[in-house]
């Protein structure tokens, strides 16, 4: 009766899981492609604006250089949708792989461990990956995109040989997943809303807005946008045993996380190469 009950627990967390994480990655995804699409508008205060037609109805879309001059209002928020992701997804790797750890987590082959043993390595693995990542944003290493992106993506190698030297292949790649997701929803609950919620209160208090808070914000979502096709694909890892099963599983990994960030560039220098100048029609 327990397992059933598991089974079924298992099934609407996961379902929920899924539901929330396509609502973030969708509006993530749509709103990088949004100032991707931004042309020049006629207005000082605006940095661009857009027209786009979906659902039988045109939309004119405005962004602002920082802040409108009165807030309006209603403001839309999006946070809710990170959160109940990270939250279901943490769910469920406790009920799969850490009171499964000995079926999913530990494999003796590569280590002998306890389930406790091997649950506090789970954990303190995304608490690392969590602070390299925040102290590497900190530094000045973040100003300089193509070093910063080559220094996460040795130390993401490094994670992914590591987490195979200690885990069963199918745990590997699920902590590595997980490690990625916590910093993207760390980089929301942690900057980016506290950032927004800052310009938000300046306006408020009749105060300027300090860029910085819109800088550091639109840094972290950019981040955020190149991870997530790396963790749908330790999401979906787990039913195919050829990725992980191997002992060079770890560069299957890597070289899936690479694949992942390419199709993001392609994606992002498709949008920017469409927007022709004189040209009516945008792809």
């Amino acid at each position: 009766m327990e397992g059933y009950l598991l089974d079924w627990l298992n099934l609407v967390v996961r379902w929920a899981h899924i539901v929330v994480a396509i609502a973030w990655i969708g509006a993530s995804f749509y709103f990088i492609w949004l100032d991707d699409k931004l042309e020049v508008s006629g207005e000082a205060e605006l940095a661009g604006e857009l027209h786009a037609i979906h659902g039988g109805g045109f939309y004119r879309v405005q962004k602002y250089r920082l802040a409108p001059g009165v807030l309006p209002k209603t403001l839309h928020w999006f946070k809710w949708e990170a959160y109940w992701t990270w939250i279901t997804g943490f769910i469920l790797l406790v009920l799969i792989y850490y009171l499964g750890a000995e079926l999913y987590l530990i494999d003796p082959a590569v280590m002998k461990l306890s389930n406790a043993t091997a649950i506090g390595f789970g954990l303190g693995s995304l608490l690392v990956g969590l602070a390299v990542y925040e102290g590497l944003c900190r530094s000045p290493l973040a100003k300089n995109e193509l070093i910063f992106s080559l220094v996460i993506f040795v130390l993401l190698a490094f994670a992914a040989w590591g987490l195979t030297q200690v885990f069963s292949g199918r745990g590997a790649f699920i902590h590595y997943g997980a490690i990625l997701g916590t910093i993207m929803a760390a980089n929301v609950a942690h900057v980016i809303i506290p950032g927004q919620r800052e310009l938000v209160r300046a306006k408020e208090q009749g105060r300027e807005p300090d860029p910085k808070y819109a800088l550091a914000g639109k840094q972290r979502s950019v981040h955020n946008t190149y991870f997530t096709l790396p963790v749908i694909f330790t999401m979906i890892s787990g039913h195919h045993a050829m990725t992980f099963g191997s002992r060079w599983s770890w560069l299957v990994l890597v070289a899936l996380t690479v694949a992942g960030a390419l199709i993001r560039v392609w994606f992002v220098q498709r949008h920017r190469a469409a927007r022709r100048p004189g040209s009516g029609l945008r792809a």
